[in-house]
């Protein structure tokens, strides 16, 4: 297998993505992401952030995380001692019975078998369950026979559970709903490349102009920002698409416009999406 740096460089060169874009997403600095593609494990600040930044950096880069932590353990950290340690410890010999007596085993303790002591316990608790049952089924025909020239307390319903039981079904299948409806949202960002500015509309399923009709700076981004699908117009393709996190490419062709929807991003003829020049 390349060296892991290697790997990292080159899956971050071929995808044209400068390093300052991948601080930005994964927030680790510039200098130990650099440290990672030099393999300058000495500028990193240990072994557990060197196994955090290289599995948040492989997945940034659609790398399998997995498999490049596996190569950082095999080839630069040691074995802990709970791996040196032998797998069992030799057996004590008997001591002998006396002077020049014969050699005595020595009796292993034993102690109370688990099956007793579980059967014990149950026993016991069904001992407990029979006299709780033999009182209340006294008590209950003791107070029968005397409830003559008492005052009998009438039990008031609990309506307080029923209505907190209510309240609380309420609010988990409001948490499910927003859950539910929030996994359906597509998330967008726009980064522009260069060189030169790009001019970008982009309209959500409501029909809002998230973007009216602006030109975006190399440098910086915009978004991210959250609809059940988005309409999205650029002037040309100096730009990329970050959709739920994962980069997508821009065709170097002016105009250019896509419709994204969740694990859909499609590219359409941009007279079919508005240009926000209305």
């Amino acid at each position: 297998m390349p060296e892991i740096g290697a790997t990292l460089r080159e899956a971050r060169m071929r995808a044209r993505i400068d390093i300052s874009e991948i601080e930005a997403e994964t927030k680790i600095r510039a200098k130990y992401l650099r440290a990672l593609e030099n393999e300058e494990w000495g500028l990193l600040p240990g072994p557990a952030y060197v196994r955090s930044f290289l599995r948040t950096y492989a997945e940034a880069l659609d790398l399998d995380a997995k498999l490049l932590l596996e190569e950082y353990k095999l080839r630069h950290e040691r074995p802990s001692d709970h791996d040196l340690m032998p797998i069992g410890a030799p057996r004590r010999r008997g001591g002998r019975g006396g002077r020049g007596g014969p050699m005595r085993p020595q009796r292993e303790r034993r102690g109370v078998p688990v099956g007793v002591v579980v059967g014990v316990i149950v026993l016991l608790l069904f001992g407990a369950l029979y006299l709780l049952g033999s009182h209340n089924g006294d008590g209950g025909g003791s107070s029968a026979a005397t409830t003559t020239g008492r005052t009998t307390t009438t039990p008031v319903p609990a309506r307080t559970t029923k209505t907190t039981s209510s309240s609380s079904s309420t609010s988990s299948k409001k948490k499910q709903a927003s859950s539910s409806s929030s996994s359906k949202l597509v998330r967008l960002q726009i980064v522009p490349t260069g060189p030169g500015p790009v001019f970008a509309c982009l309209v959500d399923a409501s029909g809002t102009a998230r973007i009216p009709g602006t030109s975006l700076q190399q440098g910086g981004s915009a978004g991210p920002y959250r609809s059940k699908s988005f309409r999205l117009l650029l002037g040309n393709g100096n730009a990329r698409l970050r959709v739920d996190g994962k980069l997508r490419t821009v065709p170097k062709v002016s105009p250019v416009a896509f419709k994204i929807r969740k694990g859909s991003t499609r590219r359409v003829d941009p007279k079919s999406v508005p240009s926000c020049s209305r």
